[in-house]
């Protein structure tokens, strides 16, 4: 890929956009899957939400200014995309925030692409409970290891912000499960 300013150089280029563009696909095509996958749970949404994110990105890659570095770009689109489809989904369901969350656990159980045991659906469960922020920056440091700096970048705020949600989630998480197995 040569260096970061490099692809960027030739994701702008009308003469090499296309082929940047598949090696960029290739390249973040399954991290944005399953990032985009811990927030809107079901693989046939998560499917939807990665192509609109693609198509976005293509788009708007000649905007890119190299302000964030471009993974962080690109989350942070995956991101308000899956957000997105979420509220979209909790408007036309005539959904409150709270029943959403009930939604999602239950669509995660339906779903047939999920392969995990009790003890994987009960966390994912216990995750959809959580609040939006709560849950984005749990799966983001849980499942992808995520920095807070790089948290911070992709979600535009704080570290300590972050570090805030992930104890809160944490013991959200901690304390759902023990109320599911007391």
């Amino acid at each position: 890929m040569g260096t970061e300013t490099e692809f960027i150089a030739r994701l702008q280029s009308d003469s090499t956009r296309e082929l940047a563009f598949k090696e960029l696909v290739a390249t973040y095509q399954e991290r944005l899957y399953w990032h985009v996958r811990r927030i809107v749970l079901v693989h046939a949404d998560a499917d939807d939400v990665l192509q609109n994110t693609f198509i976005k990105i293509y788009r708007n890659i000649g905007k890119f200014n190299e302000q964030s570095k471009l993974y962080s770009w690109m989350y942070r689109i995956a991101t308000n995309e899956a957000l997105s489809f979420l509220k979209t989904e909790t408007r036309m369901r005539k959904l409150k925030d709270e029943e959403q969350q009930s939604y999602l656990a239950g669509k995660l159980a339906a779903d047939p692409y999920f392969d995990g045991d009790q003890a994987q659906l009960l966390l994912q469960q216990a995750i959809a409970g959580l609040p939006e922020k709560q849950r984005l920056v749990f799966n983001m440091k849980y499942y992808q290891q995520l920095k807070y700096k790089d948290m911070a970048d992709i979600l535009e705020t704080s570290e300590g912000a972050l570090k805030a949600s992930y104890h809160l989630a944490s013991k959200k998480i901690e304390e759902y499960i023990k109320g599911v197995n007391a």
